[in-house]
């Protein structure tokens, strides 16, 4: 397993180690003790979460404004754009975005800590996203951030307008996350 540090210094992309032959492939999404060890982490997940989504569908930018969820997240089918936001007011990355290709064949996975929001598009025609989380998800507490807002600037790799749910196009501001 590599793990690769990025500019917001708790999210890390990780490349599993793939074992492949004429009969398939095998690797390990996931033990407790290496990947804590290899994030420098001390969470435990509690909740196991997977969606399916068609070409063009962008979920997100969710949050919990109580209750955070850190998540290790994985496209078993297709092909997204996953994108993790600094939302932390005292972070020294606030507002800051990273994104990152997570697919079928690369089988890469990204984990995004506690206090961030968390979003990816769909850019093939069905893809099959899965993560684990630090914690239950709680609606009283649930938030979205503008998929779009100026102010974040996420380039995200699409020349469409995105499929969003009614809730998602609701999304707050980042300046008025603190406000």
């Amino acid at each position: 397993m590599q793990i690769i540090n990025t500019k917001i210094a708790d999210v890390k992309i990780i490349q599993p180690q793939v074992f492949g032959d004429e009969r398939g492939f095998f690797l390990e999404t996931f033990e407790q003790q290496r990947y804590q060890q290899a994030l420098d982490i001390d969470f435990h997940f509690v909740q196991d979460n997977h969606s399916r989504s068609t070409k063009g569908v962008l979920r997100g930018l969710h949050y919990q404004t109580q209750h955070a969820q850190g998540k290790l997240v994985r496209c078993v089918r297709g092909e997204v754009f996953d994108v993790a936001v600094d939302i932390r007011p005292d972070s020294l990355t606030f507002g800051q975005w990273q994104g990152v290709w997570l697919t079928e064949e690369n089988k890469t996975q990204m984990w995004i800590p506690p206090g961030l929001a968390h979003g990816f598009v769909v850019l093939s025609d069905i893809a099959d996203f899965e993560y684990k989380c630090t914690d239950y998800y709680t609606p009283g507490f649930e938030g979205c951030l503008l998929w779009n807002d100026p102010d974040v600037g996420i380039e995200w790799p699409i020349d469409f307008e995105p499929i969003l749910s009614a809730k998602d196009v609701q999304g707050r501001r980042l300046k008025d996350l603190t406000a």
